[in-house]
């Protein structure tokens, strides 16, 4: 995919909504039954598709209604404050809450302000297929195994990494071709939060003086 990384990430992280034709349905497995990760990785999809394709026109005019509707859903679907705890990894033990907010609301909407839009680029002719449900740490855990379907290429492999968070599974972790997007940004993040506190980065991401890269 020639896409950036992080976009790719951001529409992992909307569970793959973006990249399939409205007329496409989404290819399930046996594992995507009822109530189920896989279930809610199609459906949202479909659902996250639809919108995409309806408002098409209006976001493409109006970047801060785009803006808002991504925000919508990354944050019914993504787990940004355990995600944000990954990222942070050891830099992240002792912090408080209201750090690891700080951190995971500035690194989400500077990933948001800077490759939001690119959702309305991505080849609409692209499928999603879920492959597999695997299980983790006693089900509490659980990864999905997808592919995005291509015309003339190869299938590309990404994984949603969820957790239960309450009632909801949530996703935490996206990889795209097996690069992670909490492992991407751990060791970005590894330099700057070794010479300063985890609010200064979070300040820095927010003031657009530090940017999220995929490399």
């Amino acid at each position: 995919m020639k896409q950036t990384l992080i976009a790719t990430f951001i529409a992992g992280a909307l569970l793959a909504g973006a990249p399939m034709l409205a007329s496409a349905q989404p290819q399930a497995s046996s594992q995507a039954v009822a109530g189920s990760p896989s279930r809610l990785v199609l459906d949202n999809a479909t659902r996250i598709l639809t919108t995409l394709e309806a408002r098409r026109g209006e976001f493409t005019s109006d970047r801060t209604a785009l803006r808002q509707f991504i925000a919508g859903e990354f944050d019914q679907m993504f787990d940004r404050k355990y995600a944000a705890q990954l990222v942070l990894g050891r830099h992240g033990r002792g912090a408080s809450d209201a750090e690891i907010n700080r951190f995971a609301d500035a690194l989400t909407n500077n990933l948001m302000q800077r490759y939001g839009s690119s959702l309305l680029d991505f080849n609409s002719k692209l499928q999603v297929r879920v492959k597999s449900e695997t299980p983790l740490r006693g089900g509490s855990m659980v990864k999905v195994s997808s592919e995005f379907l291509r015309q003339g290429g190869e299938p590309i492999p990404v994984d949603y990494l969820m957790r239960k968070s309450g009632n909801d599974w949530k996703v935490f972790d996206v990889m795209v071709e097996g690069v992670s997007f909490v492992q991407t940004f751990r060791n970005q993040f590894d330099g700057p939060l070794s010479r300063a506190t985890i609010t200064e980065v979070a300040n820095d991401l927010a003031a657009g003086k530090l940017q999220a890269q995929a490399q």
